[in-house]
């Protein structure tokens, strides 16, 4: 693969690091005491172009930049996309007008998602549209007669975003945002659903007896599918979905899948709601294949007219970027793609390569599991990951990872080489060992 060519930036590497240092927050970070940061200089197909005091890096991409660059950098179909809707607008107020890219790119959610998921708002980030989804059930239980059911039913273990709404149905222990507890709504926590295989009857059990008690208070119930993501990477069975579903049917509640992580394929299928179907969908990152912020809430037609029937008789949001032209041209692109590219064979391509690679750590000095579930690899340590040093010894190996807590995990692009593949699995076996 040919190098890009010189990045001014790049030349003045040591400048840009400097005040970055002074001036950034990077996500997660102390401004007094910043965790270090290498400065990219470029990217094409599945490597970063870093520039390390001056040595020039060429890394494999291990993380898809957290899950979104499916298809990976610099795409051809991609960046036509862009340039060609450039060349007509960047952006226009979705408030009074619409254009083709908005048009066609809820069509062809509506087609690919569930059939009774029907209708499409289109948020400007993964948090908003949780946040959307969240403000659906409550005004969908206020056009059904019930304003007192204002509270959510969810998972602990999960993570939904870092807005105050998302922030509330995050784990409220050992999640990221415990510190916000006393300002949040207080929501209605159940235990993390067991894994693949674990005993669902008792989870089921204890999950129907609290919405038993909480069912006059519950607007809805919000989950990760499958997966939980920056909650702890926690692969379950998706027989709970069953169970949730049942349970929303049951009480009259708002079932909400949150597939900004797992939809459209990273899981195995293209979406886990085709599994069982909620009654909110939320969709981001990989929806435009990386290339800029954009997300989707897909809802019924039963949700849609009890929201109307609310006191406001309208859904109560509108972010300025919504339905973003650019952002829809370049989705509708590379869901293009993903269906051209053949993305079941490559994703079960990763999911072999990474079960293969990464399956002898299990049982390694420090190592309490391995999970692989289609192109997502979890090496879960029995201690918290030094970061600095994991991140090291990746970069040794020619790879770019980003662990947390106690998880050292890969979610590469979908086009991720055979090679490429097993770099990161040493990549992985390297942190894991110094961490």
């Amino acid at each position: 693969m040919s190098l890009p060519t010189l990045d001014p930036d790049a030349a003045r590497g040591a400048d840009l690091l400097v005040f970055d240092r002074e001036h950034l927050w990077h996500p997660y970070t102390s401004m007094t005491d910043p965790a270090p940061v290498r400065l990219v200089t470029g990217a094409e197909g599945v490597r970063l172009h870093l520039d390390d005091h001056g040595e020039h890096l060429e890394v494999v991409d291990a993380m898809s930049s957290w899950w979104s660059a499916i298809h990976g950098y610099r795409v051809p179909e991609l960046d036509a996309a862009l340039a060609d809707q450039a060349g007509r607008m960047a952006h226009v107020m979705f408030g009074g007008l619409t254009h083709a890219p908005a048009v066609d790119l809820a069509e062809r959610l509506v087609s690919i998602t569930p059939d009774p998921l029907q209708h499409v708002f289109l948020a400007d980030s993964g948090s908003v549209s949780v946040e959307v989804a969240i403000k659906m059930a409550l005004q969908t239980q206020r056009g059904q007669g019930r304003p007192e059911r204002t509270r959510l039913l969810t998972l602990r273990g999960g993570y939904h975003g870092d807005t105050f709404g998302c922030m509330s149905v995050c784990d409220p222990v050992g999640g990221m945002h415990s510190m916000f507890t006393e300002v949040l709504a207080p929501q209605v926590f159940a235990e993390r659903p067991p894994a693949p295989g674990g005993d669902v009857e008792g989870w089921a059990e204890g999950v129907r007896r609290l919405a038993a008690e909480h069912t006059d208070e519950l607007a809805g119930i919000i989950v990760e599918p499958r997966l939980q993501g920056a909650g702890g990477m926690w692969v379950y069975d998706d027989r709970c979905l069953v169970v949730l579903r049942e349970i929303a049917d049951e009480h009259g509640l708002v079932l909400i899948f949150d597939e900004i992580a797992t939809g459209l394929g990273r899981t195995g299928d293209l979406f886990v709601s085709s599994q069982v179907t909620p009654d909110i969908l939320c969709l981001g990152k990989a929806l435009t294949g990386g290339y800029l912020t954009l997300a989707a809430v897909l809802t019924t037609s039963e949700v849609a007219h009890a929201i109307s029937r609310s006191e406001s008789g309208v859904l109560m949001h509108g972010p300025t970027f919504m339905g973003n032209p650019l952002a829809c041209a370049v989705a509708l692109a590379s869901l293009d793609l993903l269906a051209a590219r053949g993305w079941e064979q490559d994703v079960r391509r990763v999911s072999s390569a990474l079960s293969a690679g990464l399956s002898p750590l299990a049982g390694a000095p420090g190592v309490a599991d391995v999970r692989v579930l289609g192109a997502v690899g979890v090496v879960h340590l029995d201690h918290p990951v030094d970061s600095a040093k994991a991140t090291d010894a990746a970069l040794r190996e020619g790879v770019w990872i980003r662990p947390f807590r106690d998880l050292i995990y890969t979610m590469p692009p979908y086009v991720t080489g055979e090679e490429d593949l097993a770099r990161i699995c040493r990549a992985v076996a390297a942190a894991a060992e110094v961490a």
